[in-house]
């Protein structure tokens, strides 16, 4: 199944767990120190670096891109690392995740209640994934190097629905 970010309501409640899905638009990346300031951010009252309306953020840390490359090799990074910060964020909008491994059953009850949806993109692949994004730009937060936020835009960008927005997970299947 094809997707086109923004994801909406319609998108998610259209997916279920062990969907192959490519994504296709603007995801964004964010890990761990990028949650926190974003959440801070957001907790002085301040805009965000992208707005999380329907958005999705890819748990990754790329490398430096070669000549004539968008961007290094951008495999996921394990996601439980951001489970403290997601269902703020998923309060205020934010719909899709990408990443790997479990979440913790707060995130899994923050995606049920906001109708989101977490992807898993396969570790160990990150050379394959980088074909996908066609254009990555620092956003946010250039001191944090290959944490920084980047503002992605990806092609078929493929990926696995791990848990749909009612609560169905692909690691009990």
């Amino acid at each position: 199944m094809e997707i086109t970010s923004p994801l909406t309501l319609e998108k998610c409640l259209k997916l279920k767990a062990g969907d192959k899905v490519y994504l296709t638009g603007t995801i964004y990346t964010a890990r761990d120190q990028a949650h926190k300031r974003i959440v801070e951010t957001l907790q002085k009252g301040e805009i965000p670096p992208f707005p999380l309306e329907n958005s999705i953020i890819f748990y990754v840390g790329p490398t430096p891109p070669k000549p004539h490359e968008a961007i290094g090799s951008a495999g996921p990074t394990t996601s439980y690392r951001m489970d403290s910060y997601t269902p703020y964020l998923l309060d205020r909008g934010l719909k899709g995740m990408i990443g790997k491994g479990e979440r913790g059953q707060d995130v899994i009850n923050s995606i049920i209640k906001n109708k989101a949806v977490y992807f898993l993109a396969v570790g160990g692949a990150g050379a394959l994934l980088s074909s996908s994004i066609l254009d990555a730009e620092v956003i946010a937060y250039p001191d944090l190097g290959p944490e920084a936020v980047f503002k992605l835009q990806v092609e078929k960008f493929p990926c696995y629905v791990a848990i749909d927005c009612d609560g169905g997970t692909l690691f009990n299947t």
